[in-house]
């Protein structure tokens, strides 16, 4: 099991992400990534800084969307990332939900077939080819092709994907998949598509990475650590998919309460309304309790976590309980 964080701004400034960022390293995590999420801080910004500050972690963004990023922009990024970081990217792109863009008023309903060509568009450039196209999402004349060499032409591809028929596409195309594992009872499901493309393609499992995306809230207490899960459940529960959500006995329909609070600006409210159920969407507890639902997840297919959200009552505090009881555990 490898271990990575997706620090999210709601854990600080940028200058206190990248602090975080620098910490995970010391801790022994094994990646760094940043949500790539629409009207919040630059990826591409902390990417860059974060490069700078850290020598060993890999570095990417998760679900760096192809429509508000153009392929263009996206490939010439993390070939510029991967180079300034001495070849520590990995590109997270895709989405995990449609409503994020759409707040722009882009139409995403051909987000498969989208993915899948800038998908192959950005691989075309790092190669070096002329990345001309004539296809229904991009139209490329023979002047699309890159004015560098990139450091590495095989950067990693990971696919921020939802729903069966993306997941699958993600099995198919990507070095990796990035599910979002919310609630982590959802795992075997998620993997089970990611299964069927990696066959369509006729691709081994051990060529591929299944890097789950999950909500981590870890204390020394189980009650605090719970506590701290509430500002998530409230704010995304929302925009999580039914069928994930069944796996606790959820629907979309138990957080529209919540929604209704928190677009109305009485976030406090809605935190308290976060029901005990609502707190399985992520992985809360101690040390032995983590310990035993990464185990879960582990059996169920999962290679890699990267654990975003709260990560706990006190941020420090719980990356030095993972570099102290979680992760060393997982290495003997």
């Amino acid at each position: 099991m490898k271990f990575g964080i997706r620090l999210i701004e709601y854990l600080g400034s940028s200058r206190e992400l990248l602090r975080l960022a620098v910490k995970a390293e010391q801790a022994g995590f094994d990646s760094v990534w940043f949500p790539h999420d629409t009207f919040m801080r630059n990826t591409w910004v902390l990417t860059s800084a974060a490069a700078t500050l850290t020598s060993r972690v890999r570095l990417g963004g998760v679900a760096i969307n192809p429509y508000t990023n153009d392929p263009c922009e996206i490939a010439t990024y993390a070939a510029t990332l991967d180079e300034l970081s001495g070849g520590r990217c990995i590109l997270g792109i895709g989405m995990h939900t449609e409503q994020m863009v759409g707040w722009t008023g882009i139409d995403t309903r051909d987000y498969l077939a989208r993915t899948r060509a800038a998908v192959d568009l950005i691989r075309r450039l790092w190669r070096g080819e002329i990345a001309s196209s004539d296809g229904p999402c991009f139209h490329w004349s023979e002047q699309c092709y890159l004015r560098f060499k990139p450091l590495r032409a095989d950067i990693p591809i990971y696919v921020s994907a939802f729903g069966s028929d993306y997941l699958e596409l993600s099995g198919e195309i990507g070095d990796g998949s990035q599910p979002m594992l919310t609630p982590p009872e959802c795992a075997a499901q998620m993997v089970a598509p990611i299964a069927r493309g990696l066959a369509r393609a006729g691709r081994a499992p051990s060529t591929f990475v299944v890097s789950g995306c999950a909500w981590l809230s870890l204390s020394a207490g189980k009650r605090a650590a719970a506590d701290t899960m509430r500002r998530m459940a409230a704010y995304f529960g929302p925009y999580l998919e039914d069928a994930a959500l069944a796996s606790i006995g959820l629907s979309h329909a138990d957080f529209k309460p919540l929604k209704r609070l928190i677009d109305a600006g009485d976030h406090e409210r809605a935190y308290a309304s976060v029901t005990e159920p609502m707190l399985r969407l992520g992985i809360v507890g101690a040390p032995r309790d983590v310990i035993a639902q990464i185990e879960q997840l582990a059996d169920a297919g999962v290679d890699e976590i990267g654990f975003g959200g709260p990560l706990g009552p006190d941020p420090d505090a719980a990356i030095e309980l993972m570099a102290r009881e979680v992760i060393p555990y997982f290495r003997v």
